[in-house]
């Protein structure tokens, strides 16, 4: 069971989703506005938040901003009607882990919650978590999900480091954007792959030396990306 904060001013799909979260056996709290979300979040700490944009007081953006800055990891889902790409692009470059864009499949959200609650959790596999990765100034410590450039350490969300662990268990080999998808945000093909080019442009940012000549995520045209080492 997840501990999970919704931030949420419509009543009805705040109780639409408490109610299918708790049937799935979370605890589940709701805020309707933004100050009053930003300080349970300071104070349960919750597993995941789900956070509107549009709310009142303190918008989601700027709850957002603030959770990252004061070093809150926790998950975060977006869910708003803003669904123009500079949104979600911003979103994530916030700090977003996911963008769900209203209307939305109750049964599509269920399954994302469920895939961030089970990334942010630890690694699966024992192996896995005691190899450290080195890839020139590039170091992975896949057991702590925590990567170095240079040896000082790089903050990547939970979604980030899922996403540069796909690249690196096929380096060398191409990755398709819906590959990506199905791996790390566990989406079937409809799902828009404009969500894999925002992560990686993030994920660039913050590993490569120069994000615009990039040395270790390389773009394959019309085909996705490839880790090189």
């Amino acid at each position: 069971m997840a501990s999970i904060l919704i931030i949420e001013d419509s009543p009805d799909l705040a109780f639409g989703l408490r109610n299918n979260l708790e049937f799935e056996g979370h605890d589940v709290e709701v805020i309707a506005d933004g100050s009053h979300g930003l300080t349970a979040a300071r104070t349960t700490r919750p597993d995941l938040i789900i956070l509107d944009l549009m709310i009142p007081g303190i918008d989601g953006y700027r709850v957002l901003k603030t959770l990252r800055e004061d070093g809150f990891m926790t998950p975060v889902l977006i869910l708003s009607a803003r669904g123009e790409e500079a949104d979600k692009v911003r979103g994530f470059r916030m700090g977003a882990d996911d963008y769900v864009t209203k209307p939305f499949g109750l049964l599509e959200l269920i399954a994302r919650v469920d895939a961030l609650l089970r990334r942010s959790g630890p690694a699966e596999k024992a192996d896995e978590r005691h190899e450290i990765l080195r890839f020139g100034n590039l170091t992975i410590d896949p057991g702590a999900q925590m990567v170095f450039r240079n040896d000082e350490p790089i903050s990547l969300r939970p979604r980030e480091f899922d996403l540069l662990m796909a690249l690196v268990h096929r380096r060398g080999k191409v990755v398709s954007r819906l590959e990506l998808l199905r791996e790390v945000w566990g989406h079937r093909a409809a799902i828009s792959t404009r969500t894999v080019d925002a992560h990686i442009a993030e994920l660039r940012r913050k590993i490569e030396p120069d994000p615009a000549a990039p040395s270790f995520i390389a773009t394959v045209m019309k085909s996705g990306y490839r880790f090189d080492s």
